[in-house]
């Protein structure tokens, strides 16, 4: 050893050493005498953990109910709907056709939408929403083709029968095979004035999407029966356009435009859920502002659980100093120790949440049994399973705050203890 090491003396223990972390675990330990601000730590511990897993369950429980309905409202509508303007659309074969071959469109249906009023063997009658499409159109949208319960949508041109949803045929005491009565107040001319037109259908198939809405309410019926039912002879009333991507409709709207070669007026699926999804998007924010109340009130409890303490240990502190501790040192300390208890409660509460969102539809069933009560409702959410979906992004930002929140609530008490005067704790020892 050279002269001027030896006389510097030995190296003190370097930032965040294993004696700072053996004295930061030290203090994180509940003792008897320390009853009160150990029950504070775990006190904050759980607010953090499940202010995280509440932050990460409700964000995936709204990511997936507006994942779910924008699906089904998408998967059963068209993403652009093309309506005449001035003439009917008694061309509506070669205009599709010419839509189907503009790049980025799927497939163009025409269709005729009525309301009418059905009844079925029991219960009251109900409103309903009459579709008429053509069976290799009705073939297209996977959403219903490929949910049928009941039946067949084999020969749904020539067979003259309906497909209802599985709702519908439960509310009306139909099942398949039996008859539909559809009443439409558009009916026929006579003398005595326009009397509705009252009409049975049989049920060919029953199909079930999923949302409660759409199987209570929307009756295909074939194209060519619904021209007669609603008096359109070879007219539709619209053009439905699914398109590859929906957020590109804007850019397709010219392009579809120009391939109908007539006037016509194009709507796409936002401005026709425009409300909805604002509503979603709104209260998503709000919940989310809220639920963060919970992981700040929880990192208010790390500082005042710090601060006592600091208060307790004030005594501690002052030897540390004395015995050649330096500030930094006891800022570190302390820094750890409250660090610690909202990294834990915020990697817990992550696992909590993960483990709630993907068992979501059982936990719900279960509360729902054990309360004799039905929870998330159909009738009342539209959809028939409560969905969750995470997002990593979202996820981690949530982490982020929780943590970020936590380091800040350390720095207070930490600093206070580096500051304490080793000096006037010790005066009266």
């Amino acid at each position: 050893m050279t002269a001027k090491a030896a006389a510097a003396g030995p190296a003190g223990a370097g930032p965040f050493s294993m004696f700072e972390r053996m004295v930061a675990w030290r203090y994180l330990r509940p003792q008897r005498k320390e009853a009160v601000v150990s029950v504070i730590a775990l006190i904050s511990f759980f607010g953090i953990m499940l202010g995280v897993a509440a932050l990460i369950i409700v964000m995936a429980v709204m990511n997936g109910f507006r994942a779910e309905l924008l699906t089904r409202i998408l998967g059963i509508n068209g993403h652009l709907i093309l309506s005449p303007v001035d003439l009917p659309l008694d061309d509506y074969d070669a205009i599709a056709k010419r839509i189907n071959g503009v790049g980025g469109v799927k497939y163009a249906i025409p269709m005729i939408d009525g309301q009418v009023l059905s009844t079925g063997t029991a219960g009251p009658g109900t409103g309903a929403l009459v579709r008429g499409i053509r069976g290799e159109d009705l073939g297209k949208i996977s959403l219903v083709a490929t949910n049928i319960r009941q039946g067949s949508l084999v020969g749904f041109d020539t067979g003259e029968g309906v497909a209802i949803g599985a709702r519908m045929a439960e509310n009306l005491g139909l099942v398949l095979g039996d008859t539909i009565t559809l009443v439409s107040p558009e009916g026929d001319a006579t003398p005595f004035g326009t009397t509705p037109r009252v009409k049975t259908y049989p049920v060919t198939a029953i199909f079930e999407v999923g949302m409660s809405e759409y199987d209570s309410s929307i009756v295909f019926m074939p194209l060519s029966e619904a021209q007669l039912y609603f008096n359109m002879d070879n007219q539709a009333q619209t053009i439905e356009i699914f398109v590859d991507n929906p957020d590109t409709v804007d850019a397709l709207k010219p392009a579809v435009e120009e391939a109908a070669q007539r006037p016509v007026y194009l709507a796409d699926w936002r401005q026709r859920n425009q409300t909805f999804f604002s509503a979603l998007q709104v209260e998503r924010n709000v919940m989310f502002m809220i639920l963060t109340l919970i992981v700040l009130v929880a990192a208010l409890n790390i500082i005042s659980g710090l601060i006592m303490l600091v208060k307790d240990k004030g005594h501690d502190i002052a030897i540390l100093r004395t015995m050649g501790a330096t500030q930094g040192a006891i800022l570190r300390i302390f820094l750890m120790t409250g660090a610690a208890i909202g990294v834990a409660g915020t990697l817990a509460g992550v696992g909590l949440g993960v483990v709630v969102c993907l068992n979501v539809e059982t936990i719900r069933q279960f509360f729902s049994w054990l309360s004799g009560t039905v929870l998330f409702n159909p009738e009342l959410y539209f959809l028939s399973q409560l969905p969750a979906r995470m997002d990593f992004g979202e996820t981690a930002s949530v982490v982020a705050m929780a943590l970020v929140l936590s380091f800040l609530a350390t720095i207070f008490p930490a600093w206070r203890a580096a500051r304490l005067d080793p000096v006037e704790a010790l005066r009266y020892e």
